[in-house]
C-alpha cells in the first residue's frame, strides 16, 4: 500500500502544488490543493511533508548557492559538421542569370529569378547540399517576399536573413533538413 493517509500535508515532486490528501484508491491519492481544488496523482508523484519546517519546492528553487560551479555548456546549436559545410551561394541578380534584359518586363524578370531560384533549390535537395544562400538585393524586397513565399511551400525547409555582416539585408539562406 501506500506511506500516506488521509489529512497528510503534501507535495508534488515536479510541481510547485501542495496540499491535504483527501482520498486514497490504491495507489491513486487525491488531494486538496491550498487553492481548494481536488487532484489526483499517483502515489510516486507526492512527498510527504512533515515537521514544523516546511520549505517548498518553489523556495528551494529560489535559493542561490554561494558560489556557482559553472557546468559545461553543451552545444547543441551547431554541430561542427553542419558549422563547415560548405554553403552553396545563388545569386539571383540578372545580370548573373541573364547576358541580356533586352525586351523583357519586370514580370519577366521577376520569374526568371523565381525559376532560378526552384531550380537551384531542387538541385541543393538532390545533392543532399544542407544550406543555400539565396543573394536577391535589397531593392523593394518584391523578390525577397516571393522567395520567402517558394521557400514556404517547401516541408523540408527553413529560411531566415542570412549573415548581416557578410550579405547585409540582401540575402536568405535557406536550411535544407536531410531525411537520413
Amino acid at each position: 500500500m501506500t506511506d500516506f493517509q488521509i489529512g497528510d500535508s503534501v507535495e508534488t515532486i515536479d510541481d510547485i502544488i501542495k496540499g491535504v490528501v483527501v482520498g486514497i484508491k490504491g495507489l491513486e491519492i487525491t488531494i486538496e490543493t491550498d487553492e481548494g481544488f481536488p487532484m489526483e496523482y499517483s502515489a510516486s508523484d507526492l512527498v510527504k511533508v512533515t515537521g514544523s519546517f516546511k520549505v517548498s519546492n518553489y523556495e528551494i528553487a529560489q535559493i542561490k548557492p554561494e558560489k556557482e560551479i559553472p557546468k559545461k555548456k553543451k552545444s547543441s546549436a551547431v554541430k561542427s559538421k553542419e558549422r563547415n559545410a560548405p554553403k552553396m551561394e545563388v545569386d539571383l541578380h540578372l545580370h548573373q542569370i541573364t547576358n541580356s534584359e533586352r525586351g523583357m518586363n519586370n514580370y519577366d524578370k521577376l520569374n526568371l529569378q523565381l525559376e532560378t531560384a526552384k531550380r537551384q533549390l531542387e538541385f541543393a535537395i538532390r545533392k543532399r547540399i544542407q544550406k543555400v544562400v539565396f543573394i536577391h538585393g535589397v531593392g523593394e524586397g518584391v523578390l525577397k517576399e516571393e522567395l520567402k513565399y517558394l521557400f514556404g511551400r517547401y516541408e523540408n525547409v527553413k529560411y531566415y536573413d542570412a549573415d548581416y555582416q557578410k550579405y547585409g539585408l540582401g540575402a536568405t539562406e535557406v536550411y535544407i533538413y536531410q531525411n537520413i
